[in-house]
């Protein structure tokens, strides 16, 4: 493809840059900051805070590690679960 006579390549290359930066700020900046709050989440997790797992599983944290934590699920039941796989933190009205 060549420019229209008259027309600089440079200007050509503007509506690529464009759809470059769009899609950067619609696509990648999100999941970017998704990214930094849940890496900011894991490192705040504490003895006694609720979580959800990966896989939907909602315990009380017992035990921290420097990768692993120990979550209890119910009485006399700990599972240990890396860092990474917690989702989230559960909602603290929420009782099981």
């Amino acid at each position: 493809m060549t420019p229209a006579q008259g027309q600089s390549p440079i200007a050509s290359l503007i509506p690529v840059v464009a759809m470059v930066l769009i899609f950067y700020f619609l696509l990648i900046a999100p999941v970017r900051k998704r990214q930094k709050q849940h890496d900011a989440m894991i490192a705040n997790l504490k003895n006694g805070d609720r979580v959800v797992t990966n896989g939907g599983i909602i315990g009380t944290i017992a035990g921290i590690q420097e990768d692993r934590i120990r979550v209890k699920v119910a009485d006399q039941v700990k599972i240990e679960i890396t860092k990474q796989s917690v989702a989230s933190l559960a909602d603290a009205d929420s009782d099981s």
